[in-house]
């Protein structure tokens, strides 16, 4: 049997980095500062420069990039934000966790993101900010959802963990909003060796907000006046090691995310006109960095050539099998909700192996095994 093929295989790229990730993990071992160290200094404005925002704060999750974001644009109890239906948990999850209301609207069904449209319908007296995601590293229609934001005096925080290094006309996904949440998660574009996040901002006011949150709500960096706190905060910290992993692969990922187009592209060329696979739509006015390379499939075979796949050694996964309005904790919040393009992507989304790395025989494979399944 030939070798399995994994969704991701991380090993190609640290190969090449091991000397330098190495290097950069002695530097922080020896020098004992392992919390929001220089290291992680370093790297707000390293990442900063590279998205063309003026500030960006270390933190430890993605997630909490969110959560945190959303706090420090004061978003809280009786407040609503509008989010898309088809997305990861923790989309919604981080509008609940600070005691907001999540607004769940459909999608665009070429893209995956949010529809404007959907957006207005979904707005009330009570909106206070649209959280749309750049989902699979596309971007999300942000002109249109910019405009219904001044019009309606709204907040927008870019949940931009799949798209680092895309672009939406002449700017930098993460740079559209009053700020953006990244995540640095292993497999991501720009991945850590665990969990690490940012929230990136223009705003200086935000910033500082995020920077006390972070550390239980102190202004002042530990060691110096740490206990003073000024309001009620978190434990969210970057820790050092992870910023200098980050650093070392930071100046790589624009090769990163060229390597990952040139897969897309072989994979659209392997797949074009193949009955009953569309495959990634492109926006003209955007650059797709191809965090996943999602197919759409019948949604009668969809599991079937799932399994065909698995059973040849391919490994795929399905982002994502229920939408957010249908989700165990949303359920019954959203009874009688239906927004069908979200319901509809969720029963035919097929997404492929694919890293910068990927031999183009392995995507062969991969494509050969798709047709045989689909016939």
């Amino acid at each position: 049997m030939s070798e399995p093929v994994p969704m991701v295989d991380l090993a190609p790229g640290l190969r090449e980095l091991r000397g330098e990730i190495d290097a950069a993990l002695a530097r922080v071992i020896d020098s004992g500062l392992f919390i929001n160290g220089p290291e992680v200094r370093q790297l707000e404005r390293e990442l900063a420069r590279y998205l063309g925002v003026a500030d960006c704060v270390g933190l430890n999750s993605g997630t909490d990039a969110l959560v945190l974001g959303l706090r420090a644009l004061g978003i809280g109890p009786g407040h609503e934000v509008i989010v898309p239906a088809f997305s990861f948990f923790a989309s919604a999850e981080a509008v609940s966790a600070v005691g907001a209301q999540p607004v769940f609207a459909d999608i665009d069904p070429y893209s995956f993101n949010l529809d404007p449209e959907a957006v207005e319908r979904a707005l009330t007296r009570r909106t206070r900010a649209l959280l749309p995601v750049h989902l699979f590293g596309q971007a999300a229609a942000m002109a249109r959802l910019a405009e219904l934001a001044e019009q309606h005096g709204l907040l927008v925080l870019e949940d931009a963990a799949q798209s680092l290094g895309g672009r939406y006309r002449a700017h930098k996904l993460g740079s559209l909003g009053h700020a953006a949440a990244l995540s640095f998660f292993p497999s991501k574009n720009l991945g850590a060796f665990g969990d690490a996040g940012v929230l990136a901002t223009n705003s200086s006011e935000v910033a500082e907000a995020c920077r006390q949150l972070r550390q239980h709500g102190s202004r002042t960096p530990a060691g110096r006046a740490r206990h003073e706190h000024e309001r009620i905060g978190h434990n969210s910290r970057l820790d050092s090691l992870q910023a200098a992993v980050l650093r070392v692969k930071l100046p790589r990922l624009d090769q990163v995310l060229a390597a990952r187009q040139r897969a897309a592209a072989r994979y659209d060329e392997l797949l074009a006109d193949t009955p009953g696979v569309a495959t990634p739509w492109r926006d003209p006015d955007a650059t797709h960095t191809f965090h996943q390379y999602t197919l759409r499939l019948p949604a009668r075979v969809r599991d079937h050539v799932a399994e065909q796949l698995a059973a040849q050694g391919i490994q795929t996964m399905v982002y994502y099998p229920t939408p957010l309005h249908r989700a165990v904790a949303y359920r019954s919040a959203n009874v009688g909700l239906s927004l069908p393009q979200a319901e509809a992507a969720s029963q035919c989304v097929l997404s492929l192996p694919l890293w910068p790395e990927i031999e183009p025989a392995t995507q062969r494979r991969v494509a050969d095994a798709l047709r045989a399944a689909l016939a």
